[in-house]
C-alpha cells in the first residue's frame, strides 16, 4: 500500500472519528417578545432521533431494580450515539433515582407512569446539589442531570412519587435544624462543596423532585408530575430551559411548582400547578453563595398558566443573593377558590444582599386572595431569624416593578410595600390594578420611592 493511500485512509478514519462525536440532535429557538432584551431560546428537538424502549433493556413493571437498571442502560445507549430518545411504554415502572445525560430525551408514552421510590438509600451516592440556596452533596433528586447539554423530558405520561417516608421528613426537629445550621455557616465560611456533606440521620434533607444542575438547552413538556419530596422542578445554573404544558400537582411542605434559581433564558408556559407552597418561585443563592456564584437568575418569561392553589402566583426570593432581573409574567390566571397569599411577592431580608429589578406582570386574573395583588417585604426570615445570627448586613435594591392590568375580586391590599429606611424601594407602578373588594387599605407602605397608581 503506497503512502498517499495510507494517508487517505488515516484521514477518513480520523474524520469518522470525529463525526461520531457531534451532536446529532437538532436544536430549535423560540423568539419571546418581552419588555426587556430577551435573547432567542434554544431547546431541542428529538422528532429524527432513534428510540430506545426501556423493555429492551430490561424493563419489568413491578422490578425496581431491574427499572432503574435498564432505564439508565437506554440513557446511556441513547447518549453514546449523541442523540437518542429513552421510551417509557404505557403501565406502571417502579424505579429508583434516574440520571440524564447529554443528547437524551427520556418520553413517557400516553399511560406510562415512572413511579420513584421513597426509599431514601435508593438516592445515594449523595450528588452535588442544593438546599433552600445552599450548595452541598445531598440525596440526588429523583430525576437529575448535572452538567448536561441537550436534555429533554416529554410525553403524555405521568412521573410521580411515593410519599409514605418523604412525609415524614417534612418536619424540621431541632437535629434537623442543627444540620441546616451547620450547612449555612459551611456556606458563610465559603468551605469548598466536597466538604458540605449532608447525608447523614439527621439532617434529613429531602432532595428535588427534577432538577436540571448546570445544564444547557433543556426542554420539559407535556407531563403530569405528582408530589415532590422537595421543590418540584429546578432548574439550577442553567441556561436556554422551556417548561411548557405541564400539570404539576404537589401539596407536601416546600412544594413549590417551579423554582428557576441562578437561571437564564427561561420560558414557563401552558402550565397548570396546584401546589402546596409557591407555585413559581424565581431564587438565585442564599447569602455568600449567590456573591460566590454571582450568576443572576434573568430573562425569565412565564405566560398563559393557570393555578388551582399555591402560596404565590410568583414569588421572588427570599433566596436571591446573586440577583433577579428581567421577569415578565403575563396571562395568566388563578383559579376562583384557590387558596394564595399574593399574586407577586418579593421578599428578602438584611442578610441577602443582591438585587431585583426590571419585574413585570400583566394581564393577571384572580378570585379572592388572602392578602393582596403585591407584596414586597425586605424582612423575611422565616426559621433563619433565631438559628443563625447575622454575619454581614447587605440590604437588597429593589426597584422599576411594573403591573398592568392585573385584577382579584377580594383582597386585603392592593400594595403593602415594607421598605428599608436606609435603601428605599424604588420606581413602582400600578397601572388599571384593581380588586373589587378591599377589606383592609389600598396601599400600605414603608419606605418607598416613586410609588404611583393609575386606574
Amino acid at each position: 500500500m503506497n503512502r498517499q493511500i495510507l494517508f487517505l485512509i488515516l484521514i477518513s478514519t480520523v474524520t469518522l472519528s470525529f463525526s461520531n462525536k457531534i451532536d446529532s440532535v437538532k436544536i430549535n429557538e423560540i423568539k419571546v417578545t418581552a419588555p426587556f432584551a430577551m435573547p432567542a431560546i434554544k431547546f431541542p428537538d428529538f422528532s429524527g432521533n432513534k428510540k430506545f424502549s426501556i423493555v429492551g433493556f430490561g424493563a419489568v413493571q413491578g422490578d425496581k431494580i431491574k427499572n432503574s437498571n435498564a432505564i439508565a442502560a437506554a440513557i446511556n445507549q441513547a447518549s453514546k450515539i449523541n442523540g437518542g430518545i429513552v421510551i417509557v411504554p404505557e403501565g406502571e415502572w417502579l424505579t429508583g433515582k434516574i440520571h440524564l445525560k447529554s443528547n437524551v430525551n427520556l418520553h413517557l408514552n400516553k399511560g406510562a407512569v415512572l413511579l420513584f421510590s421513597d426509599d431514601p438509600n435508593d438516592y445515594l451516592p449523595a450528588v452535588q446539589s442544593s438546599w433552600e440556596g445552599m450548595e452541598c452533596y445531598n440525596y440526588s433528586p429523583l430525576i437529575y442531570a448535572f452538567e448536561c447539554k441537550n436534555i429533554a423530558i416529554t410525553g403524555d405520561g405521568e412521573i410521580k412519587a411515593k410519599m409514605d417516608v418523604w412525609k415524614t421528613w417534612f418536619s424540621r426537629p431541632k437535629a434537623h435544624m442543627e444540620s441546616i445550621k451547620r450547612l449555612y455557616n459551611l456556606a458563610s465560611a465559603y468551605s469548598p462543596v466536597k466538604d458540605r456533606q449532608m447525608v447523614n440521620d439527621t439532617a434529613h434533607l429531602r432532595p428535588q423532585f427534577i432538577q436540571f444542575n448546570r445544564c444547557e438547552n433543556v426542554l420539559l413538556e407535556g407531563l403530569t408530575i405528582t408530589n415532590s419530596p422537595f421543590w418540584t422542578i429546578h432548574p439550577y445554573l442553567s441556561k436556554n430551559v422551556v417548561i411548557r404544558k405541564l400539570k404539576v400537582y404537589a401539596h407536601g411542605h416546600n412544594n413549590d411548582g417551579v423554582d428557576p434559581e441562578m437561571s437564564q433564558n427561561v420560558l414557563i408556559e401552558d402550565c397548570i400547578f396546584d401546589q402546596g407552597d409557591d407555585a413559581i418561585a424565581i431564587k438565585s443563592g442564599r447569602n455568600p453563595e449567590g456573591w460566590r456564584l454571582k450568576t443572576p437568575s434573568k430573562n425569565i418569561v412565564i405566560r398563559n398558566c393557570l393555578v388551582k392553589n399555591g402560596h404565590q402566583l410568583l414569588a421572588l426570593g427570599s433566596e436571591l443573593s446573586g440577583g433577579i432581573e428581567n421577569v415578565l409574567i403575563e396571562n395568566c390566571e388563578v383559579k376562583e377558590g384557590a387558596k394564595l397569599n399574593h399574586l407577586i411577592f418579593i421578599k428578602t431580608n438584611e442578610r441577602m444582599g443582591g438585587f431585583v429589578k426590571n419585574i413585570y406582570a400583566k394581564n393577571i386574573q384572580a378570585g379572592k386572595i388572602d392578602l393582596g395583588i403585591l407584596g414586597i417585604e425586605t424582612n423575611v426570615l422565616y426559621q433563619w431569624k433565631n438559628l443563625v445570627p447575622t454575619v454581614e448586613v447587605r440590604l437588597t435594591p429593589i426597584e422599576n416593578v411594573f403591573l398592568d392590568q392585573v385584577t382579584a375580586k377580594e383582597v386585603k391590599f392592593i400594595s403593602r410595600i415594607l421598605g428599608e429606611k436606609k435603601l428605599p424601594v424604588k420606581n413602582i407602578s400600578l397601572k388599571s390594578v384593581t380588586a373589587t373588594n378591599i377589606t383592609d387599605s389600598e396601599s400600605i407602605h414603608e419606605n418607598v420611592t416613586g410609588f404611583s397608581n393609575q386606574l
